[in-house]
Order: C-alpha cells, then structure tokens, then sequence
C-alpha cells in the first residue's frame, strides 16, 4: 500500500498513572519500525510499534500532523481526535 491510499488516525489514550499515549494507526505493517523511530526521533520520545499501530509516550496531537506531513503524508490522510 502506498502512503497516498492510507488513512492515519491519531488519538490518545490514558494509561497506568494516568499517563497520556498518542496512538497513530493506519501505517503500512511494512514500514511501521521504521516510521516509529523517525517518529520518536522527531518528537524526541519514547515509544514502540506493536499490534500493527505506533506508541508514543506523551501528547503528541498538537505537532503530529506537521511531523507526518514531513514523511510524505498528506493533511487529508490525517485525522486526529
């Protein structure tokens, strides 16, 4: 699948100590280690690729889609909640 035909969710989620995750969802299985670390290097965080969606510690929303856009993604592939 090529990065124009996908459709990205981002939303977050709360975990133990009610710490937030940003989950991101619809990236290709194919390059989703890779996209992860370009991730995590870019908004300099931790995380992990698991269950076919990206973890990432913290509240990523406000920057995700500007970070996206700098892999290839479009703005109408990108939704965020």
């Amino acid at each position: 699948m090529d990065k124009g035909k996908q459709q990205i969710r981002v939303f977050i989620e709360k975990r133990k100590y009610n710490k937030p995750i940003t989950i991101v969802e619809g990236v290709n299985p194919n390059e989703g280690k890779d996209t992860a670390a370009k991730l995590k290097s870019k908004l300099a965080c931790g995380g992990t690729y698991k269950d076919n969606h990206i973890e990432l510690l913290g509240d990523h929303r406000f920057r995700m889609k500007d970070v996206l856009k700098s892999l290839g993604y479009k703005d109408d592939q990108v939704e965020i909640s």
